[in-house]
């Protein structure tokens, strides 16, 4: 089997090998691991962390093909975590990766255990289980980062990264700002990934049958369907990676 030296030996040039000792021993989870949240997952795990935790309850639809790591026309069907995991293994075998298929939400939030995480990271869709993520998460002594929306956007330059209560432009951030505050506010402060872009569907709507075609979405409670560009949440997901990435490269320079 290739040693882990030899897959990050351009990590370790650049970063030294301390940071990837602490990357080895960092413990991630990523809560969402559609267009967002699994290239996040990749990025983590090519940057040396070694034990990542997924959570998503969806199957691969045909329509996640557009933009999401795992989905091809031969994973359809299959659990995005499941699916995700295998990938990730062929790239570090030495990683230790868990797939949990549910949903995260007021009633589940307690079997995930995100106290024993050093980094927690909201990729979901769902507004209210969104919120309920982000108040529970900032109660916890791990670092969090969240994304807000990646849909409806097709200009990377307009991708930003922002304490929550600083991001303008996202109408995301605004609705759960609001449902945040009605609910007694944050812990303590984090920073998220957005865009202050806003465009329009161009597109046909789609009919009730299409918004509800079987493509074995195990969680009906997401955010209504927009358009979304194959590359923009990819980019969302690798800067959530590089918070984590320099989160830890600033413990490591002041240890």
């Amino acid at each position: 089997m290739i040693s882990e030296k030899e897959i990050f030996q351009r990590t370790g040039l650049l970063m030294g090998s301390r940071y990837l000792e602490l990357a080895a021993q960092k413990r991630v989870i990523i809560l969402g691991v559609g267009g967002v949240g699994s290239w996040c997952a990749e990025m983590l795990i090519r940057s040396g962390i070694g034990h990542l935790t997924l959570v998503d309850s969806d199957k691969v639809g045909v329509t996640n093909i557009n933009r999401q790591l795992m989905a091809t026309t031969q994973t359809i069907g299959r659990a995005k975590v499941d699916v995700l995991k295998e990938r990730l293994l062929e790239i570090n075998p030495h990683a230790e990766v868990v797939s949990i298929q549910a949903v995260y939400s007021p009633e589940t939030a307690g079997s995930f255990k995100l106290e024993t995480y050093d980094f927690i990271i909201d990729a979901i869709d769902s507004l209210s289980n969104k919120a309920h993520l982000i108040r529970f998460a900032s109660q916890m002594p791990g670092v969090f980062f969240s994304s807000m929306g990646a849909a409806l956007k097709i200009d990377p330059s307009c991708i930003r990264v922002d304490e929550f209560w600083k991001v303008k432009g996202c109408p995301l951030a605004a609705a759960l700002r609001t449902r945040i505050k009605k609910s007694g506010g944050l812990e303590k402060k984090f920073l998220c990934v957005y865009s202050n872009e806003v465009r329009e569907n161009r597109g046909e709507k789609l009919s009730v049958e299409e918004q509800n075609a079987p493509v074995s979405q195990w969680d009906t409670r997401k955010a209504r369907i927009n358009g979304t560009m194959s590359y923009l949440p990819a980019i969302f997901g690798m800067t959530l990676a590089s918070l984590v990435v320099k989160e830890m490269d600033t413990a490591f320079l002041t240890d």
